[in-house]
């Protein structure tokens, strides 16, 4: 065992770069918790390796007494002074208490507490070297998968690419080499996380492409993503003669090309950032045509009207452009046709909309009142309670709570009502 012993330490010492004293004071305390089944409940014990032999004791703390009554605490009179021959009475010594099988009990211990050591030693080594890479992107195999996570061989450690990490429209094969944004290291794993999807993804890519990003000339203000299907990337230039959404599409488009094929073919929206929200949010929903822009600050909203070959570019696929703008700029966006452009039909339905929103008033009865000429919450408030309870299915106490919903929903929009 001792030369087995000597053999790790020098071993784990030399290839694994793990400091000998550190590993044997980690063995020492993994025999003494092991030790204490076998030898007993001694008061005060400890196991020590000898630095350049190997050899192992367990030692004990006893009290000399004249006649023993609890062997794991007093040590009679004759035996201390075997140990040391000027013991008294009452004197505290150490004895050795190293039990006959401690050989068998050493082997099995040792190689556990070296084998956590060394995991121990190597997750420390993954924190070390990852910790200050966070926010960087790295580059690693697809070794395996657990369920829909991807397992990354980053070549000195694993990494971890969970599946709400993961792009939806990307499949990836055990073997495919990958890049990805280190997304954090979890010092009590270490785990380190890795992302396809983060927006910030989308930003490294820009600042290795693009020169004038990485060296400043041209910031990026703002990144809005649906990762796998479409991304907007606001930038500004700090520099008048450079033209920052020219600079990061590249001449003939090269620059923009090459994240777009390591996006899988992710488009990519570039716009100018403003100051102006007005003009900020014509630039993201570019290449529509806007007829009108106008900006309620109270409720945080840009109401943009547009003709109505233009309705479904603004709005985009699925409502995409419109979404992404509202992400990009913080504001809440509200896209309408021109009113010169919208039919009967949908004057009607908008009104029943507005009306359904309402609490108080709801799907139930908004359609009922708008069908019967109450279009608004002005209308209804102008409303005699005779002219709501010919309504079909509208009782006089409905007509009441629809009316106090009504001023409510007024006042809260436009302040108390005048009388």
């Amino acid at each position: 065992m001792n030369n087995d012993l000597m053999a790790v330490f020098d071993y784990m010492e030399r290839e694994r770069g793990i400091d000998r004293e550190t590993l044997i004071q980690a063995v020492e305390a993994a025999l003494l918790n092991a030790s204490k089944k076998s030898v007993g409940p001694h008061r005060d014990m400890r196991v020590e390796i000898d630095r350049k032999t190997c050899n192992i004791r367990a030692l004990a703390k006893v009290q000399v007494v004249e006649k023993v009554v609890n062997p794991h605490e007093e040590v009679s009179l004759v035996r201390a002074r075997r140990v040391k021959a000027d013991a008294q009475i009452g004197d505290q010594i150490e004895i050795e208490v190293t039990p006959k099988n401690f050989g068998r009990i050493a082997a099995q211990t040792a190689k556990q507490a070296i084998l956590h050591k060394i995991r121990q030693a190597e997750k420390d080594q993954v924190f070390d070297e990852y910790k200050d890479r966070q926010g960087e992107i790295v580059t690693g195999a697809v070794r395996r998968f657990d369920r829909n996570d991807v397992v990354v061989d980053l070549g000195r450690a694993e990494a971890l690419m969970p599946s709400r990490e993961r792009v939806p429209t990307e499949e990836y094969q055990i073997g495919d080499r990958i890049r990805a944004y280190l997304l954090k290291v979890d010092p009590q794993g270490p785990e380190v996380i890795l992302s396809r999807s983060h927006p910030d993804f989308v930003r490294k890519l820009f600042e290795l492409e693009v020169a004038e990003i990485n060296d400043g000339t041209v910031e990026i203000k703002g990144i809005a993503r649906e990762a796998g299907f479409r991304s907007k990337i606001a930038v500004i230039s700090h520099d008048d003669k450079v033209d920052p959404v020219g600079a990061c599409v590249g001449m003939r488009g090269i620059r923009v090309k090459n994240i777009v094929r390591e996006l899988s073919g992710e488009k990519i929206d570039i716009v100018k950032w403003h100051d102006d929200i007005r003009t900020y949010v014509t630039n993201s929903l570019a290449p529509a045509k806007l007829s009108s822009v106008s900006v309620d600050e109270d409720t945080h909203t840009v109401s943009v009207v547009v003709d109505g070959d233009q309705l479904s570019l603004a709005i985009g696929k699925k409502g995409q452009n419109a979404r992404l703008t509202s992400k990009l700029t913080g504001w809440k966006i509200d896209i309408r046709k021109h009113e010169a452009e919208i039919s009967f039909e949908q004057k009607v339905n908008m009104a029943i909309q507005a009306l359904a929103a309402v609490e108080g008033i709801g799907a139930r009865y908004a359609e009922k009142l708008v069908l019967a000429g109450f279009l608004t919450l002005e209308g209804l408030l102008a409303a005699d309670a005779e002219d709501l309870t010919a309504i079909e299915g509208i009782s006089e106490d409905a007509a009441k709570k629809l009316q106090a919903a009504a001023e409510a929903a007024f006042e809260k929009e436009h302040g108390p009502i005048e009388e």
